[in-house]
């Protein structure tokens, strides 16, 4: 007895003091259970709150955030001097503009050219100065048009020029959009409605009787029916169409789809010539309203499904009627820096810095967050990573679904970043910084939209036993080495119309960075037929989940230890072989690596089984052992492309998502794979990303790779009442390939070291077990979380 206490009260000892356990001669079955015990602690101690709540220690960068947003002051100054006569522009205020006025869009930030940002970050280059991207539609103009500018440099001043933004555009008309082609803002809305006013009035009969519902308009209080569009509402800009659907109001309307649909023609400005393309219902094309009636007053037109008039099934809350999980009443376990927080951050310039790695975070209204200068432990692997678009492309024999197609920076995606939820969207005691958004001249701060986070990986960095079941000692091994992993995640979440994209950046502690995005809310969803199955499931009552895809395209502008990089192709392949150790095989197959750089621009495709490796590396920087330092492209999750090539409303428009990924040579006059309006030019786009690919070299050079993220969303009825973040996830990574000379975790202190030894006692030759912890204590600290609360948008 007193042996066995000995050694709980010695084994405690170890693991706090990293002290040596004593001998103790017992059997090795006893000794696991001890040896895997966790060490108690005084049920009296008295320990301090956690600091959960503090703030990140702060740093000072070394060099100002080129790439940020510009301030509020400078918009507001942008927009005077563009509504200053001496300007020209003839603008109307937005508030009271019709189409055939010109008025301002947006103003968002000029991408800052590579080669001015270079020699002022590396050397002692001066600082490029800001420039203001607008968006005027000039619908007064003789040839109504929407046309991008430049206005700099920035702040406002005599040497400050309004110019036309031509120069980053391939498709052959610069900066200019034909106004058939151009966003279809809220002034075409309201040109268009009394058209379709005018159609739906005249049927409220047939309406009401197959959806019990009218429609008299967006903001008529007797309308209890939903109008949604869809888009493209273009091909080239030569003509322009509405696809109307209609649906039943409230939070959940993107849920409750009917089965009817409006067809306008809405080229030009000149409202009094929109006229109506058509009516479908019942999979049936009608050209006209009598038509319709026609077929109404002949019992032709029947709806078999009915949507349920309420939509409490469809809202993100408790749903009593489920049940209830055994023990669900317990608060779920959190992701808590009791330790204190190892990050730290220049929040005015929006820089960070975390356990070797550092990194500027920027944002606009059309790309959303996007991450510059990323190094690791002093070397630049990254120059740029950013999000270029967020496409969507349904499926179905129904008017919406089969010609939906989305961008998702067409709608401003930088614009739906919203206050995050701490504790649920991320953790207790994240770092929140807010976002500012443009609209005309007035600014938005959103508050809490971006958060920064260290966790734990959920798994061992490294570890290793040595030592097996012949090993003579007690416990069996005679090492045993294991290293915490943990990683610094930069988190936003955009709520863009039914969807929630949740973007993740995560910085590892060995070097790695991985790129993650998931998608929540609801689905866009059609009306069910019963022989419809090909394109979605039955999830609700009169509901189908329209068969999707989700492609996200990121450019990845590497610059390992520089700009002068290979893109290396690594094959895995087998190969007959003979050897003469082996006679009696003869010829036999093994496996063998075929490596080569990508000579010049283009697209390519993950290999078959995994067998091909991609790596970025340094044209001539090697290794201590004689290989090229590198960061391999690591395919996660989910590395898809878009499923269809040739379809009428992607075909030019969607070039940057067809491909799993591509390299190009890096230009300042190529800051985009898209255009935030090529959503409505599929045939004739502004930005043709194919272009891209002319055939120069990419070997030693300065080179970018696109690669997309996403998901072909096989929609089911979990997908209701929303899509789960758990299974619409996809993911890439960037790891060190011979970056190093040998895996970063050998200067991590987090981590344990257990060493056996025999040692001579009195009672015989015993093991002692000696356990390192290099310093690091396990912090003891009372935990006191905080309710979240949202933030107002101001």
């Amino acid at each position: 007895m007193y042996q066995r206490l000995l050694y709980a009260v010695l084994l405690l000892a170890a693991f706090t003091n990293a002290a040596v356990t004593p001998p103790l001669g017992y059997h090795r079955q006893a000794l696991l259970p001890q040896f895997t015990q966790r060490a108690a602690s005084s049920d009296n101690a008295t320990c301090s709150t956690c600091s959960l709540y503090e703030e990140a220690q702060s740093v000072t960068a070394a060099k100002a955030n080129v790439w940020s947003q510009i301030s509020p002051e400078d918009n507001l100054a942008v927009w005077n001097l563009l509504h200053d006569p001496a300007s020209g522009l003839n603008l109307t205020d937005p508030d009271t503009a019709i189409l055939t006025d010109n008025y301002v869009f947006y103003i968002d930030i000029v991408h800052v050219n590579k080669s001015d940002v270079l020699p002022y970050l590396d050397g002692s280059g001066s600082k490029p100065s800001s420039w203001a991207r607008v968006i005027i539609f000039e619908g007064g103009k003789p040839e109504p048009v929407s046309q991008e500018y430049m206005v700099g440099p920035l702040p406002v001043s005599n040497e400050t020029t309004i110019q036309k933004l031509d120069y980053l555009y391939n498709g052959g008309s610069g900066g200019t959009v034909p106004f058939n082609g151009r966003y279809f803002d809220q002034k075409r809305v309201d040109a268009s409605t009394p058209l379709l006013i005018s159609v739906m009035s005249n049927i409220t009969d047939i309406t009401s009787a197959l959806f019990g519902g009218v429609w008299y308009g967006y903001t008529d209080p007797k309308s209890n029916l939903s109008a949604t569009t869809t888009t493209p509402t273009s091909f080239d800009g030569n003509q322009a169409f509405q696809v109307i659907m209609f649906r039943l109001p409230g939070s959940a309307t993107y849920l409750r789809p009917l089965d009817f649909f409006v067809l306008l023609d809405v080229t030009g400005t000149d409202a009094s010539l929109y006229k109506l393309k058509g009516l479908v219902t019942n999979t049936k094309f009608f050209a006209t309203v009598a038509d319709l009636r026609a077929a109404f007053e002949a019992g032709e037109l029947l709806e078999e499904f009915y949507q349920p008039s309420d939509y409490d099934w469809a809202l993100v809350k408790y749903n009593s009627e489920m049940g209830t999980r055994e023990l669900e009443e317990k608060f779920a376990p959190q992701s808590l820096a009791v330790g204190g927080k190892r990050y730290k951050l220049d929040s005015e310039q929006k820089y960070v810095e975390y356990m070797g790695w550092s990194f500027y975070v920027a944002h606009t209204r059309t790309l959303g967050i996007m991450l510059y200068d990323i190094r690791f432990k002093g070397e630049r692997i990254l120059y740029e990573l950013s999000m270029q678009e967020a496409a969507a492309q349904y499926g179905g024999f129904q008017p919406k679904a089969a010609s939906t197609l989305y961008h998702d920076t067409y709608f401003q995606l930088g614009a739906d970043i919203f206050p995050l939820v701490e504790g649920f969207d991320c953790p207790f005691g994240s770092t929140f910084w807010d976002i500012t958004i443009h609209d005309g001249n007035k600014t938005t701060v959103n508050p809490d939209s971006i958060c920064i986070f260290e966790s734990d990986a959920g798994f061992p960095l490294s570890r290793h036993r040595a030592g097996d079941t012949s090993t003579s000692n007690e416990y069996g091994f005679l090492n045993l080495g294991v290293v915490k992993a943990s990683l610094l995640t930069v988190r936003s979440i955009a709520t863009v119309g039914n969807y929630d994209y949740l973007f993740d950046y995560a910085f590892h502690v060995d070097g790695s960075l991985e790129i993650t995005v998931r998608a929540s809310g609801y689905l866009q969803s059609s009306f069910f037929y019963k022989d419809q199955g090909a394109w979605g499931p039955r999830i609700q009552e009169a509901t189908q989940g329209s068969l999707h895809d989700h492609v996200l395209t990121w450019k990845a502008d590497f610059d390992i230890l520089g700009t002068e990089n290979n893109l290396q192709v690594t094959e895995l392949k087998t190969v007959n072989t003979t050897m003469p150790w082996w006679p009696e095989l003869g010829e036999f197959e093994q496996i063998e690596l075929d490596k080569h750089n990508v000579p010049t621009e283009r697209e390519l495709s993950w290999g078959d089984n995994g067998q091909t490796m991609y790596t970025v590396n340094h044209a001539t920087e090697t290794n201590k052992w004689g290989s090229p330092r590198g960061y391999r492209i690591v395919p996660g999750k989910s590395n898809i492309r878009l499923s269809t090539l040739n379809s009428p409303f992607s075909r030019h428009n969607t070039a940057l998502s067809k491909a799993q990924l591509s390299v190009t040579r890096q230009h300042d006059t190529e800051p985009w794979g898209n255009s935030v309006q090529n959503l409505n030019m599929p045939w004739k786009p502004q930005q043709d990303f194919a272009k891209f690919f002319d055939g120069e070299g990419v070997e030693g050079t300065d080179l970018v790779v696109w690669f997309n993220l996403g998901m072909h969303h096989f929609t089911r009825s979990e997908d209701i009442p929303v899509t789960l973040y758990s299974e619409a996830v996809s993911s890439i990574m960037f790891a060190p390939q011979n970056f190093f000379d040998q895996s970063q975790d050998g200067d991590l202190r987090n981590r344990r070291w257990y060493t056996t030894a025999p040692e001579a006692t009195a009672g015989g030759n015993v093991t002692a077990l000696t356990s390192e912890m290099y310093g690091i204590d396990l912090p003891q600290c009372r935990v006191e979380l905080q309710e979240p609360s949202l933030a107002r948008i101001a």
